[in-house]
């Protein structure tokens, strides 16, 4: 998001409730310092969507479980949807908007396109953000280590298979880079 459109939008959406205690957090989002001053106790799932207009990042179960909101923390995959904003300060968090550079998909989300790996697309900004730290950690994955880290990120669409033949069309291509 450019500066000034950032900027204004923080300053004409962020709100001060004098009720609340309110911190300034700064971290890294998508390669750049980010300042938000509101409760730090705020899900990041929230701030990223309503503050910070990154709405790549889906609301999907609340509870941590489905992987809908995953992101990036210092290069973990992280369900947004239970970290609060105070424990992203100093850190790097990279959303899915993130991951294109000069607005060309990376070597994963065109693979995930490539295969069709999605149906409704819900789930896939979570499932690439995962796949994108499981490829980080773990560069030359078996099929069977592809399964395992992806396990608890669902989708209801019934793609699995194709999210599957995705990550490892992204494995072979980059060797995890």
């Amino acid at each position: 998001m450019p500066d000034k459109r950032r900027n204004y939008y923080l300053s004409a959406h962020t709100e001060i409730n004098p009720r609340i205690m309110n911190e300034t957090i700064q971290f890294n989002l998508n390669g750049e310092s980010v300042r938000v001053t509101t409760d730090s106790d705020r899900l990041l799932l929230w701030v990223l969507r309503t503050d910070l207009g990154l709405t790549g990042t889906k609301y999907g179960c609340g509870e941590g479980i489905c992987g809908a909101c995953t992101v990036l923390i210092n290069d973990e995959a992280v369900r947004s949807c239970i970290t609060s904003l105070k424990e992203v300060e100093n850190k790097k968090v990279v959303t899915i908007e993130g991951l294109a550079h000069n607005d060309k998909p990376n070597v994963l989300q065109q693979a995930f396109m490539d295969h069709d790996a999605l149906q409704c697309g819900y789930c896939t900004p979570g499932m690439i953000m995962n796949a994108t730290a499981l490829l980080k950690h773990n560069p030359h994955p078996t099929r069977e280590q592809i399964i395992a880290g992806m396990n608890d990120n669902l989708c209801r669409c019934g793609a699995h298979k194709r999210i599957m033949e995705a990550v490892e069309t992204a494995a072979k291509e980059t060797g995890g880079q």
